[in-house]
């Protein structure tokens, strides 16, 4: 992406003015998308266990705790700097700004596709906010959003390293679709 089509990733963020965000609004945004990332990778992973998918589910799962994490370090950083001040930026400003797209779990999926999930939805958030970059006025927004550009990439090494780690893909045989009978 690039020009014009990377701006349409800041249409993830329908409401927000770039130009006019302040830190505090700045950092819950940064939470909320962390938040929609754990629950979506929570959703896949309950997706491929209904599915017997155990590898994918558990990438998932890992995934979840993941920005869980993140997100509890920005949620941190917010009350450290702004305590209980109000909150003016809502769940209903964005949408899929780092979660995975509904679409990408697919039964029988194997852990290196559950990766690739992973890989693609952590360059997703790198474009976001690298994109929203040159549109902000505060330089401790500016400051925020430099620096989770850079985790993004960190984050994307992480994944692009477990990939590493697993053996080669074989190709799925037919056998590969059939699900176990059930009892109905």
């Amino acid at each position: 992406m690039s020009g014009q089509d990377d701006r349409t990733r800041l249409a993830a963020t329908p409401g927000i003015d770039f130009a006019h965000l302040t830190l505090r609004d700045a950092l819950d945004l940064a939470v909320l998308i962390e938040a929609e990332a754990q629950e979506r990778y929570e959703e896949l992973a309950q997706q491929m266990a209904t599915h017997d998918s155990p590898a994918p589910a558990a990438f998932f799962r890992a995934m979840a705790v993941n920005e869980a994490k993140h997100g509890a370090q920005l949620a941190e950083r917010r009350r450290a700097l702004f305590a209980d001040a109000p909150r003016t930026v809502t769940r209903a400003m964005l949408w899929d700004v780092e979660a995975p797209d509904y679409d990408e779990a697919r039964a029988f999926m194997s852990a290196h596709e559950a990766m690739r999930v992973a890989l693609r939805a952590e360059k997703k958030a790198h474009v976001f906010f690298s994109t929203a970059l040159p549109e902000i006025g505060d330089p401790g927004v500016e400051h925020l959003f430099t620096e989770l550009c850079a985790e993004e990439v960190v984050h994307q090494d992480l994944v692009k390293a477990e990939l590493a780690k697993l053996p080669p893909e074989r190709e799925a045989g037919d056998d590969d679709f059939a699900d176990e009978p059930n009892a109905q």
